[in-house]
């Protein structure tokens, strides 16, 4: 991987590494996948704040509805890719997350 790619989280690169922890994808392309999903994460805090606070819905159950739906086929996220979004959401939150399923972090 190249200079370019530093901004991109390690975690987020392992999405779209095989076993030799070569990306598969042209960097590009990953860059862009990675920049698409930081700004979902972002985009969401108001939305995850709002059902914590105003329908006094857990963190963890806030984070689940979430990742439920970002795993929808009309979500457009690849494989990977949702559980990813709500680590780091959890990670902008100041939230803990070790509930949620499946493995990687931001």
């Amino acid at each position: 991987m190249d200079d370019q790619s530093a901004f991109i989280p390690e975690s987020f690169l392992k999405l779209y590494a095989g076993m030799r922890g070569r990306l598969l994808r042209p960097l590009p392309e990953v860059r862009a996948r990675y920049d698409l999903c930081d700004d979902l994460a972002h985009h969401l805090m108001a939305s995850a704040q709002a059902l914590h606070h105003d329908q006094g819905l857990s963190e963890d159950m806030v984070l689940e509805r979430c990742l439920r739906g970002l795993q929808t086929p009309d979500a457009g996220m690849n494989d990977g890719e949702p559980l990813w979004v709500v680590r780091r959401l959890a990670e902008l939150l100041n939230w803990p997350c070790e509930g949620l399923a499946s493995s990687g972090s931001p």
